[in-house]
């Protein structure tokens, strides 16, 4: 009896469940949403509807996402992941333009929290490399941060 309840609900309805836990592009909602649409063209009418009174919003999803993931990510994973979500190159552009200037801060404290000592073993240097590359971060901040050439005043 528990599945009858959502089952029910429309496609606005389940648009609105989405975007009250959190930010969500046109396009993942249309991803989203695709298999319950009973009528063609009734989601692109919902979605347009959502988007007139600015339930949808582009920048709010990148804002959001750069809010939630630039302490712990760089500029690469976070640009992939506004990427993915199907946004415009603009305002993803202009996002990884203003995290950009924080990356070696960011990197330095992403590094702090994980490892805390500089290495002393090139085998040392190389992983801590590794992890700041998998969180998305550039080789430049890589570098000054597992080189120790982090100096607070120049971030």
């Amino acid at each position: 009896m528990a599945s009858a309840k959502p089952s029910s609900l429309s496609l606005t309805g389940r648009a609105l469940r989405l975007l009250s836990a959190r930010e969500h592009s046109r396009a993942e909602l249309e991803r989203k949403l695709a298999r319950f649409e009973e009528v063609p063209g009734a989601l692109a009418e919902v979605l347009d509807k959502l988007e007139a009174k600015d339930f949808i919003n582009a920048q709010r999803v990148v804002d959001s996402v750069v809010y939630r993931r630039s302490a712990k990510l760089g500029v690469g994973r976070i640009r992939q992941e506004l990427l993915a979500k199907g946004l415009d190159p603009e305002p993803i552009a202009q996002a990884v333009a203003h995290l950009k200037t924080t990356e070696v801060a960011r990197a330095q404290e992403v590094w702090r929290k994980k490892f805390g000592t500089a290495a002393t073993q090139p085998q040392e240097r190389a992983k801590q490399a590794r992890f700041l590359a998998g969180r998305g971060f550039g080789g430049e901040a890589i570098a000054r941060v597992v080189a120790g050439a982090f100096d607070p005043d120049d971030a």
